[in-house]
């Protein structure tokens, strides 16, 4: 049946959704189970996203009862470049000019949509505040590389 899925050639969100559906879950009860949100869930099957990210994958393999490779054979296959260093330094720098403009967005070197972005705070070994810039895309494979 699997192999029938994918020479179907069903989404990732269809896949998902099947799945759930099989299990006999409602969006609420995957979401309790898996450790996301339903509108994480939701938006995955509504095919707004076409990759994810490691953790929100494994998350919902747990949530599922499936092995994450399962997941990701639905995602979509890209053949992009990798974000050039020069790229990847000019958006960490964007992040950290703005993190206090709530207004603040960057589209992804990559395929141009917005990018979601946050500031990890973390302490060095002497208990110094270091700000990390980071930056993933929901359609694409591209992730702000420390």
């Amino acid at each position: 049946m699997h192999k029938k899925n994918i020479e179907n050639n069903i989404s990732l969100g269809q896949f998902v959704a099947q799945k759930r559906e099989s299990l006999g879950l409602s969006l609420e009860e995957l979401a309790e189970k898996s450790g996301l949100s339903t509108d994480e869930i939701h938006s995955i099957e509504q095919g707004m996203d076409l990759f994810l990210a490691t953790t929100v994958r494994q998350k919902l393999a747990k949530g599922l009862k499936i092995d994450n490779k399962e997941i990701k054979k639905y995602e979509k296959k890209t053949d992009f470049s990798i974000a050039t260093k020069a790229q990847n330094d000019d958006i960490r720098e964007k992040i950290l000019m703005n993190s206090t403009n709530p207004n603040f967005s960057i589209n992804c070197p990559l395929c141009g949509e917005k990018l979601i972005t946050r500031i990890a705070k973390l302490y060095d070994l002497e208990d110094n505040l270091v700000l990390r810039p980071k930056a993933r895309c929901t359609k694409c494979p591209f992730q702000l590389i420390d």
